[in-house]
């Protein structure tokens, strides 16, 4: 899973009321189910005495990831209209949740739908969407003598890093997974292979 893909820019909420009702969308990028599911225990932790939390979520994994729940709904009203608006923008790696609070007026399964999906499309506006590569981490240890090459050749990549000077120097990389390989060869090259490289 190379190609880019569709994700969240940040954190996104917004809500509304429907005959009563309030609705309150949460949404926010994530890179793991594990992440997923963690979000959405945060939000039905910090609105408890909602009447309903109901999440979904879309995660890139082999295969994509996808996961949603009525949370006590009737079947089919809440939790995959939320997880349709994130098939129809075609969002990855990304967890929402959509807090409601009953207002004393029923709204059917229909009216419910449009408001669970309603609430997903507002808090994923608030957020904002951004195009993302995938992405790799691995660490760089090197002696001093080799860190200014080292420090040169990241700097002329397209990647993101941070550098600790201890005892040894040690980078810590970001990198587009299409570039990731060829960088760590290239690091491997001008250090004479004295590079110690984790990923």
């Amino acid at each position: 899973m190379t190609e880019t893909y569709r994700t969240l820019a940040g954190r996104g909420q917004a809500a509304f009321e429907v005959q009563g009702s309030e609705f309150i969308g949460h949404a926010r990028p994530v890179t793991t189910v594990a992440a997923a599911e963690t979000f959405v225990a945060s939000v039905r932790e910090e609105y408890a005495d909602a009447t309903h939390n109901v999440p979904a979520y879309r995660v890139r994994a082999e295969p994509l990831r996808e996961w949603s729940s009525d949370a006590d709904e009737p079947s089919g009203s809440a939790g995959k209209p939320a997880l349709n608006v994130l098939q129809g923008e075609e969002l990855e790696n990304v967890a929402v949740v959509v807090t409601r609070y009953y207002g004393g007026t029923k709204l059917g399964v229909g009216g419910l739908a449009r408001a669970y999906g309603e609430a997903v499309k507002r808090a994923v506006s608030d957020a904002g969407i951004v195009t993302e590569r995938p992405h790799e981490r691995f660490t760089i240890t090197v002696a001093y003598d080799d860190s200014g090459t080292v420090r040169g050749l990241l700097e002329s990549s397209d990647c993101e890093f941070e550098a600790s000077y201890e005892a040894t120097v040690e980078f810590v990389v970001r990198v587009p997974v299409e570039t990731g390989a060829s960088l760590r060869d290239r690091i491997r090259s001008a250090t004479s292979g004295r590079a110690e490289i984790e990923r």
